[in-house]
């Protein structure tokens, strides 16, 4: 049974993540565009960036007259025509990633009101995607305060849209007086324009007054200057500018139920909005299991959204191995249930892993090695710790990128 659990639930990763790819809608998109009169370029940028600009690519042909690939390390996947790719750090912004925009940047000036700029936007692309207004090492510094203090996405990128040439709808601004149409793979959750991937091409909401009030709530070690950018305004109104959104988490979690449905579970949606500490899911999810262990049913409880770590130690993990090893303590001795989590682009926190998966013996077979879940957690050393118990779950780069997928399997028939 527990082999079972564990097939399971790569088959319903599996389909979830093939269900996510941005290829369909990338192309859905462009169909419905109207050609310009003057040239088109193309600028990707994100997690999903290679994926994204081969299917516009494969659509637009030699209307293309060139483009720009800004991803994450090891996420290109092969040339694209017309197309220079460039791979760069995530999710604290490195040089390569600056040169890289600094071409983009450079491919889109000197445009007329013939020309359109074709932007793909995925998630990550606030640390793949950047021209810093202060020194990079500045920015690498607070990008990491940020991460560490457990700031949410909107909390992190109100603070990036000010410090950034390109975000907060700067870039946008930079593409003018060309027609931008932008097509938005959606990581955030209820897709707010803005703030994914900072909003390169979109209109900000959000004030000066918010950037500070962040700063002051966690504490944040800035320099005068950064400080004084946090006090600039960022552009309200962009009128050259026409954005599709697809994809979203949504989308991951229905896909996930059908295949549990189809493997014989009885499908549980608990939400797509979920935004809260790593660990508080995991053990949310092992709460639920302790309630429903006997109920005789084969059950599958899925939610999605996007957790946060507040790291304390010095270990190695991500916010999906998180959720899977604090559950693996509170599903401790329940008979054939297991909790898995996984990031949809493949990749959680620093580390090559997608996400982490646990079942009731996870606790136990740790506990005899001397390793005890607490003091993992602790020193977020979860990476680790799973790969002891085979609980890693390596998909490598998936092409898409819209949240997180944790789901609570129970074999309840075999457990009655």
């Amino acid at each position: 049974m527990m082999d079972k659990l564990r097939s399971d639930s790569e088959k319903i990763i599996q389909d979830a993540l093939a269900t996510a790819l941005p290829d369909n809608a990338v192309s859905a998109a462009l169909a419905e565009r109207t050609p310009v009169k003057g040239k088109t370029y193309l600028v990707a940028f994100g997690k999903a960036a290679w994926q994204m600009a081969e299917a516009a690519e494969k659509q637009l042909g030699d209307s293309l007259d060139a483009g720009i690939c800004i991803t994450k390390y090891q996420h290109v996947k092969g040339e694209i025509p017309h197309v220079q790719c460039y791979e760069a750090a995530h999710p604290v912004p490195d040089e390569n990633g600056v040169k890289a925009a600094e071409k983009a940047i450079e491919l889109v000036s000197s445009l007329t009101s013939e020309d359109e700029v074709i932007v793909l936007i995925s998630g990550g692309g606030s640390a793949l995607f950047e021209s810093p207004l202060v020194p990079l090492n500045e920015l690498q510094d607070i990008t990491q305060q940020l991460l560490a203090c457990g700031a949410d996405i909107t909390e992190i990128n109100t603070i990036r849209k000010r410090l950034s040439k390109v975000k907060g709808g700067r870039f946008a601004e930079l593409c003018a007086p060309a027609h931008v149409f932008a097509i938005i793979l959606s990581d955030i959750i209820g897709d707010p324009l803005d703030m994914i991937a900072s909003g390169p091409c979109t209109p900000d909401t959000s004030s000066c007054e918010d950037a500070i009030g962040i700063i002051r709530k966690y504490r944040i070690h800035l320099s005068e200057h950064a400080h004084a950018l946090l006090k600039q305004e960022t552009p309200k109104h962009l009128d050259n500018v026409e954005t599709h959104v697809t994809g979203s988490v949504r989308q991951l979690c229905s896909a996930a139920m059908k295949t549990a449905e189809k493997l014989g579970y009885e499908p549980v949606f608990l939400t797509a909005s979920l935004c809260c500490e790593a660990r508080a899911c995991g053990s949310f999810l092992s709460s639920i299991a302790r309630d429903h262990i006997h109920d005789g049913k084969n059950l599958a409880y899925i939610c999605g959204g996007e957790t946060v770590v507040h790291i304390t130690g010095k270990g190695l993990g991500g916010r999906n191995q998180e959720i899977a090893l604090s559950a693996a303590e509170g599903i401790s001795g329940l008979k054939h249930c297991a909790v898995f989590s996984v990031g949809s682009d493949g990749t959680d926190g620093p580390t090559d892993a997608a996400g982490g998966y646990a079942d009731d013996t996870t606790s136990e077979k740790l506990a005899a090695m001397g390793i005890h879940i607490p003091a993992v957690l602790a020193d977020n050393d979860s990476y680790h710790a799973l790969k002891k118990t085979d609980g890693l779950i390596i998909t490598g780069p998936t092409g898409t990128n819209v949240n997180d997928l944790s789901v609570l399997l129970i074999a309840g028939k075999e457990a009655a």
